[in-house]
């Protein structure tokens, strides 16, 4: 069965302190799941990732996870996934991800999904794509990175416009419903393949 939209979901491989954030995961899976979606993910089966992907498979959402080489030898791979990708770079995970996905949500995570974040947004600003981005900001978890985002602005270094290529919401899904939406209205040929 072809799902009706694709949503690739950057979050931490590893719980977090609070209880919410594990609670969230859920929550995104099931919305995902319950909607006939899928999921795009990094492939690993522990901390948030491994929640949200589980939530996803358990609501009946189809999973599909890219993982490099590297992480699946520490066998931190998810072998539940509906399709399991195995590549063998980071570059190559991220590129996938992006070409499979309608839209993107960050969650809750560390450094990496930062940095999967920042690249996603940055590509959309250069034009190799048009899909939309959102930060869920769970229990003001982006609290300080969206003040200092509208600091960047305030210092002229960045502009209104680039903000406004992110939505940030604090419920789970108003949020993903809108991201899903502005996908439905977006057409045109897809660049990130360009990025390779």
């Amino acid at each position: 069965m072809t799902p009706a939209f694709s949503i690739c979901v950057y979050c931490g491989s590893r719980p977090g302190e609070r209880p919410e954030f594990t609670h969230v995961a859920e929550a995104v899976g099931r919305w995902i799941g319950e909607r006939r979606g899928q999921l795009v993910y990094g492939g690993g089966r522990t901390g948030l990732m491994g929640t949200v992907a589980e939530a996803t498979r358990q609501a009946g959402g189809r999973v599909v996870g890219i993982i490099p080489k590297a992480l699946v030898d520490k066998e931190l791979a998810n072998t539940l996934c509906d399709e399991l990708h195995i590549v063998d770079t980071m570059h190559e995970r991220k590129a996938m991800m992006g070409e499979r996905a309608d839209a993107f949500l960050a969650m809750a995570g560390g450094i990496g999904t930062f940095e999967e974040l920042f690249e996603i947004w940055t590509w959309r600003q250069l034009g190799y794509h048009d899909k939309p981005v959102g930060i869920l900001n769970s229990a003001g978890y982006y609290d300080g990175l969206l003040a200092f985002l509208a600091n960047c602005v305030r210092e002229g270094l960045m502009g209104d416009w680039q903000m406004g290529l992110i939505r940030s919401g604090t419920e789970t899904a108003p949020l993903l419903e809108a991201l899903i939406d502005e996908a439905g209205r977006h057409s045109g040929r897809d660049r990130l393949a360009e990025v390779l």
